[in-house]
């Protein structure tokens, strides 16, 4: 799913964060980029907007600039671009409410903010952003692409907590997962990169970044995921602590006098390959402190791997079969060694890595990492969460086009 040329529209995607703002106008049938870039430390003396477009990088310093001040002066530098026919947000978090993206209405955006309890870092900012597009682009339609959408096809054994039923029923606390977008664009390019059709493909898909998560992808359905009823459950990531035992919060109120918002503050925020290693939460750092002879990160990384390759044997219980097992997101990308590792410990399912096709991250062998002799496939597929908001965006202005 590549393209280096425009068609005949373009959408502006928007994923708006509580201090910072990223977008990007596309093409959503090439995925070509006319620019792109970032509004980081927003609301601040050092706000930044960093606008890419034809290759060229600049930076331009907005002192105290807040979202709308940002967006308007990235749509000035690309005023010689398409005007957009849509626009798309990324939104955390759906809830049960939502199963696929939807065009923003008055209702839409209600049921955005009463999931916000379930998102509160997430969806109050994602609301931001929808509200600051309206008003630079009034009359233009927007779309929201959630999160959660893609896993809504979880069935019922696999979202539902083993918890009194009737907080599922009263409160719909249940397992919701996330990186959906991610997921969803990989796994139908691992289907264009295999030659196969994704209705009949079976896939283990790591997404692995900051934060990282696995997804089980049966016949292009999501069917099981290691995110929760928040983005803090599962795999080791880069300051969340993942999967721990529900008595911890306990102990550590008994034992060192921690208040609840501390322990969660911890799990979340100080916790993951930053917790373990002392070092960093950037994979980067931890691999070059290791290679220094650093023991904790070190233990981080063989910590990290471990959890990811137990995970992907647990979701296999949700396919038929593997037919290939995919990594993306930025350690996915580009970490080969923790894609070596956690390779080497799915040695059970038949898998072998292939050492020098690993090492250059795929692109010389059509995004496949594993050795010819392993029994399931391994492949690097750069995720492209934009992209796939824009091509969303596009089908559900085609839908009302159509209607």
């Amino acid at each position: 799913m590549g393209g280096d040329f425009f068609s005949d529209r373009a959408v502006l995607v928007i994923n708006c964060g509580s201090s910072s703002l990223k977008f990007a106008l596309l093409d959503p049938a090439t995925g070509a980029r006319e620019f792109e870039g970032t509004g980081e430390r927003l609301g601040t003396p050092e706000a930044v907007l960093r606008f890419e477009s034809g290759g060229t990088k600049t930076d331009i310093p907005l002192p105290g600039a807040g979202h709308e001040e940002v967006l308007r002066e990235a749509m000035r530098r690309g005023a010689t671009a398409r005007v957009p026919v849509g626009i798309g947000h990324r939104v955390v978090h759906g809830g049960e409410k939502f199963t696929g993206s939807v065009l923003i209405d008055a209702e839409v955006l209600e049921a955005i903010g009463e999931c916000a309890a379930l998102a509160p870092l997430h969806n109050p900012a994602n609301l931001m952003g929808i509200e600051v597009a309206g008003r630079l682009f009034p009359g233009l339609p927007q779309v929201a692409v959630f999160d959660t959408a893609f896993h809504q096809t979880l069935p019922r054994h696999a979202f539902l907590y083993a918890i009194p039923y009737r907080l599922y029923e009263e409160q719909k606390i249940r397992r919701y997962g996330f990186h959906g977008t991610s997921h969803h664009f990989v796994s139908l390019e691992a289907a264009r990169l295999l030659g196969r059709d994704p209705a009949g493909l079976n896939l283990l898909t790591a997404h692995l970044g900051n934060g990282c998560s696995a997804c089980a992808v049966r016949g292009g359905r999501s069917v099981d995921t290691t995110m929760g009823l928040t983005p803090s459950e599962g795999l080791v990531m880069g300051t969340r602590s993942g999967d721990v035992d529900p008595a911890l919060a306990q102990f550590l109120q008994d034992k060192s006098g921690m208040r609840l918002a501390e322990i969660t503050r911890m799990l979340n925020s100080e916790s993951g390959l930053l917790g373990l290693s002392g070092v960093s939460n950037d994979m980067r750092a931890l691999h070059e402190a290791q290679a220094a002879g650093n023991e904790r990160a070190e233990i981080a990384i063989e910590v990290f791997c471990y959890r990811l390759a137990k995970s992907l044997l647990g979701l296999a219980a949700a396919l038929d079969q593997v037919d290939a097992i995919v990594f993306t997101g930025g350690i996915g990308e580009h970490a080969s060694n923790v894609r070596e590792r956690t390779m080497n410990r799915l040695a059970v399912l038949g898998v072998r890595p292939d050492p020098e096709k690993n090492a250059l991250d795929g692109a010389a062998s059509g995004g496949i990492v594993s050795a010819v002799t392993s029994a399931i496939p391994c492949l690097v597929v750069p995720t492209n969460e934009e992209w796939m908001i824009a091509k969303e965006t596009a089908r559900v202005l085609d839908g009302l086009a159509a209607a």
